[in-house]
Protein backbone atom coordinates (compact mmCIF):
# COMPACT_ATOMS: atom_id res chain seq x y z
CA UNK A 1 0.00 0.00 0.00
CA UNK A 2 3.28 2.47 -0.29
CA UNK A 3 3.21 5.41 -2.33
CA UNK A 4 5.09 8.63 -2.46
CA UNK A 5 8.42 10.47 -2.91
CA UNK A 6 10.88 11.31 -0.15
CA UNK A 7 13.86 12.83 1.41
CA UNK A 8 15.52 12.47 4.45
CA UNK A 9 13.71 13.95 7.20
CA UNK A 10 15.37 15.02 10.68
CA UNK A 11 13.94 11.73 13.32
CA UNK A 12 10.72 12.58 14.00
CA UNK A 13 9.74 13.30 17.68
CA UNK A 14 7.22 11.45 18.65
CA UNK A 15 4.52 12.61 21.57
CA UNK A 16 1.65 10.53 22.91
CA UNK A 17 -0.83 12.87 23.42
CA UNK A 18 -3.38 10.71 25.00
CA UNK A 19 -3.92 7.40 25.32
CA UNK A 20 -7.18 5.62 25.60
CA UNK A 21 -5.95 1.78 26.99
CA UNK A 22 -2.84 0.53 27.66
CA UNK A 23 -1.21 -2.05 25.70
CA UNK A 24 -1.33 -5.61 26.46
CA UNK A 25 1.66 -7.54 27.82
CA UNK A 26 2.99 -10.56 25.68
CA UNK A 27 1.61 -13.23 27.08
CA UNK A 28 3.47 -15.80 29.50
CA UNK A 29 4.71 -19.16 29.10
CA UNK A 30 1.33 -21.40 28.17
CA UNK A 31 -0.99 -18.56 27.67
CA UNK A 32 -2.69 -18.40 24.56
CA UNK A 33 -2.78 -14.83 22.96
CA UNK A 34 -6.07 -13.77 21.07
CA UNK A 35 -6.36 -14.11 18.00
CA UNK A 36 -6.66 -10.89 16.70
CA UNK A 37 -5.36 -7.42 18.22
CA UNK A 38 -7.64 -4.75 17.91
CA UNK A 39 -6.08 -1.75 20.53
CA UNK A 40 -7.59 1.75 20.30
CA UNK A 41 -5.50 4.29 18.50
CA UNK A 42 -4.30 7.35 20.86
CA UNK A 43 -5.81 10.38 20.21
CA UNK A 44 -2.98 11.77 18.08
CA UNK A 45 0.75 11.29 17.58
CA UNK A 46 3.27 14.03 16.73
CA UNK A 47 6.24 14.28 14.66
CA UNK A 48 8.40 17.50 14.13
CA UNK A 49 6.50 18.50 11.47
CA UNK A 50 2.84 16.15 10.95
CA UNK A 51 0.05 15.44 13.39
CA UNK A 52 -1.40 11.87 12.55
CA UNK A 53 -5.19 11.70 13.97
CA UNK A 54 -8.18 9.59 13.58
CA UNK A 55 -9.66 10.11 10.01
CA UNK A 56 -13.39 12.45 10.48
CA UNK A 57 -15.86 12.73 8.38
CA UNK A 58 -14.81 15.88 7.49
CA UNK A 59 -11.82 15.50 6.15
CA UNK A 60 -14.07 14.11 3.20
CA UNK A 61 -13.57 17.49 0.65
CA UNK A 62 -9.64 17.45 1.44
CA UNK A 63 -9.29 13.54 0.68
CA UNK A 64 -11.47 13.03 -2.35
CA UNK A 65 -9.64 15.65 -4.50
CA UNK A 66 -5.55 14.85 -3.10
CA UNK A 67 -5.87 11.06 -2.92
CA UNK A 68 -8.02 11.02 -6.54
CA UNK A 69 -4.98 11.53 -8.19
CA UNK A 70 -3.96 8.38 -11.37
CA UNK A 71 -0.59 8.46 -9.11
CA UNK A 72 -1.86 7.50 -5.92
CA UNK A 73 -3.92 4.44 -7.15
CA UNK A 74 -0.98 3.41 -10.08
CA UNK A 75 1.14 2.63 -7.06
CA UNK A 76 -1.54 1.07 -4.68
CA UNK A 77 -3.53 -2.03 -4.17
CA UNK A 78 -6.50 -0.81 -2.67
CA UNK A 79 -7.18 3.03 -3.59
CA UNK A 80 -9.45 2.92 -6.99
CA UNK A 81 -9.48 5.41 -9.77
CA UNK A 82 -11.29 7.87 -10.36
CA UNK A 83 -11.56 8.23 -6.45
CA UNK A 84 -15.12 9.71 -5.45
CA UNK A 85 -17.09 10.99 -2.48
CA UNK A 86 -19.04 7.24 -1.85
CA UNK A 87 -15.36 5.59 -1.78
CA UNK A 88 -14.53 7.90 0.88
CA UNK A 89 -18.03 7.58 3.08
CA UNK A 90 -17.28 3.85 2.24
CA UNK A 91 -13.22 3.87 3.51
CA UNK A 92 -14.36 6.01 7.02
CA UNK A 93 -17.19 3.75 7.93
CA UNK A 94 -14.47 0.87 7.58
CA UNK A 95 -11.85 2.08 9.86
CA UNK A 96 -14.46 1.32 12.55
CA UNK A 97 -15.02 -2.29 11.98
CA UNK A 98 -12.09 -3.72 10.41
CA UNK A 99 -8.62 -5.09 13.12
CA UNK A 100 -6.69 -2.03 11.41
CA UNK A 101 -5.42 1.57 13.03
CA UNK A 102 -5.64 4.08 10.24
CA UNK A 103 -4.98 7.43 10.86
CA UNK A 104 -4.42 10.84 8.81
CA UNK A 105 -1.36 12.81 8.43
CA UNK A 106 -1.86 16.42 8.70
CA UNK A 107 0.65 19.39 8.55
CA UNK A 108 1.67 21.02 12.04
CA UNK A 109 2.37 24.21 10.19
CA UNK A 110 -0.94 24.85 8.60
CA UNK A 111 -3.35 21.72 8.93
CA UNK A 112 -3.50 20.84 5.54
CA UNK A 113 -4.01 17.04 4.96
CA UNK A 114 -1.05 15.44 3.15
CA UNK A 115 -1.87 11.61 3.02
CA UNK A 116 -2.66 8.82 5.64
CA UNK A 117 -1.13 6.01 7.29
CA UNK A 118 -1.60 2.63 9.19
CA UNK A 119 -1.07 -0.56 11.07
CA UNK A 120 -2.92 -3.52 10.41
CA UNK A 121 -2.18 -5.95 13.16
CA UNK A 122 -2.48 -9.81 13.96
CA UNK A 123 -2.64 -10.54 17.94
CA UNK A 124 -1.75 -14.02 17.37
CA UNK A 125 1.35 -13.35 15.55
CA UNK A 126 2.81 -9.82 16.89
CA UNK A 127 3.13 -8.51 13.75
CA UNK A 128 1.73 -5.65 11.79
CA UNK A 129 1.66 -4.70 8.15
CA UNK A 130 2.59 -1.14 7.65
CA UNK A 131 0.55 1.13 5.25
CA UNK A 132 1.04 4.50 3.59
CA UNK A 133 -0.06 7.25 1.35
CA UNK A 134 1.27 9.90 0.31
CA UNK A 135 -0.57 12.87 -1.91
CA UNK A 136 1.28 14.43 -4.62
CA UNK A 137 1.79 17.51 -3.80
CA UNK A 138 3.66 16.12 -0.92
CA UNK A 139 6.22 14.25 -2.40
CA UNK A 140 9.76 14.42 -1.96
CA UNK A 141 9.41 16.09 1.34
CA UNK A 142 10.19 13.46 3.97
CA UNK A 143 6.65 13.20 5.48
CA UNK A 144 6.27 9.54 4.27
CA UNK A 145 9.11 8.56 5.78
CA UNK A 146 8.33 10.86 8.98
CA UNK A 147 4.85 9.76 9.45
CA UNK A 148 5.42 5.99 9.12
CA UNK A 149 8.38 5.89 11.57
CA UNK A 150 6.07 7.64 14.10
CA UNK A 151 3.52 4.41 13.43
CA UNK A 152 6.30 2.12 13.83
CA UNK A 153 7.73 3.17 17.01
CA UNK A 154 3.86 3.19 18.27
CA UNK A 155 3.74 -0.40 17.14
CA UNK A 156 7.04 -1.53 19.37
CA UNK A 157 6.56 0.67 21.75
CA UNK A 158 2.78 0.64 23.08
CA UNK A 159 1.33 -2.12 21.19
CA UNK A 160 4.48 -4.09 21.69
CA UNK A 161 4.47 -6.07 18.74
CA UNK A 162 7.55 -8.20 17.49
CA UNK A 163 7.47 -7.29 13.82
CA UNK A 164 6.36 -4.78 11.28
CA UNK A 165 6.66 -5.59 7.44
CA UNK A 166 5.56 -3.29 4.63
CA UNK A 167 5.83 -4.22 0.83
CA UNK A 168 5.56 -1.84 -2.06
CA UNK A 169 5.41 -2.74 -5.97
CA UNK A 170 8.60 -3.39 -8.12
CA UNK A 171 9.64 -0.04 -9.28
CA UNK A 172 8.65 2.32 -6.58
CA UNK A 173 11.73 3.27 -5.85
CA UNK A 174 10.87 5.79 -3.45
CA UNK A 175 8.83 3.51 -1.27
CA UNK A 176 11.80 1.58 -1.38
CA UNK A 177 14.33 4.58 0.03
CA UNK A 178 11.16 5.47 2.83
CA UNK A 179 11.26 1.51 4.27
CA UNK A 180 15.14 1.59 4.15
CA UNK A 181 15.14 4.65 6.43
CA UNK A 182 13.31 3.05 9.04
CA UNK A 183 15.46 0.67 9.08
CA UNK A 184 13.71 -2.52 7.60
CA UNK A 185 15.59 -5.14 5.45
CA UNK A 186 14.49 -6.50 2.28
CA UNK A 187 13.33 -9.90 2.90
CA UNK A 188 12.44 -10.81 -0.76
CA UNK A 189 10.18 -10.61 -3.85
CA UNK A 190 6.58 -11.97 -4.55
CA UNK A 191 6.89 -12.65 -8.06
CA UNK A 192 3.93 -11.66 -10.00
CA UNK A 193 1.89 -11.39 -6.86
CA UNK A 194 -0.48 -8.59 -7.80
CA UNK A 195 -3.15 -8.20 -10.86
CA UNK A 196 -3.13 -4.04 -11.10
CA UNK A 197 -5.06 -2.57 -14.58
CA UNK A 198 -4.66 -5.92 -15.91
CA UNK A 199 -1.20 -6.33 -15.44
CA UNK A 200 0.91 -8.96 -13.03
CA UNK A 201 3.07 -6.73 -10.68
CA UNK A 202 5.97 -7.90 -8.19
CA UNK A 203 5.72 -7.30 -4.44
CA UNK A 204 8.92 -6.21 -2.95
CA UNK A 205 8.66 -7.19 0.94
CA UNK A 206 10.54 -5.70 3.63
CA UNK A 207 10.45 -5.64 7.77
CA UNK A 208 12.26 -4.68 10.64
CA UNK A 209 12.06 -6.85 14.16
CA UNK A 210 11.11 -4.75 17.53
CA UNK A 211 14.99 -4.94 18.85
CA UNK A 212 16.40 -3.94 15.29
CA UNK A 213 14.37 -0.91 15.32
CA UNK A 214 15.30 -0.21 18.99
CA UNK A 215 18.61 -0.70 19.07
CA UNK A 216 18.96 1.90 15.97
Amino acid sequence: MTIAAVTVSADARLETLELFAKSQPVPLAGESPSPVYNSPMPLALETERLILRPWAESDIPELVPLIGAREIAATTLRIPHPYREEHAREFLRSVGNENEQRLSIRLRSDGRLCGGVGLHPNRAHYHAELGYWLGVPFWGKGYATEAARAMVRYGFEQIKLHRIFASHFEGNLASTRVLEKLGMRHEGCQRQHILKWGKFIDLQLYAILRQEFITR
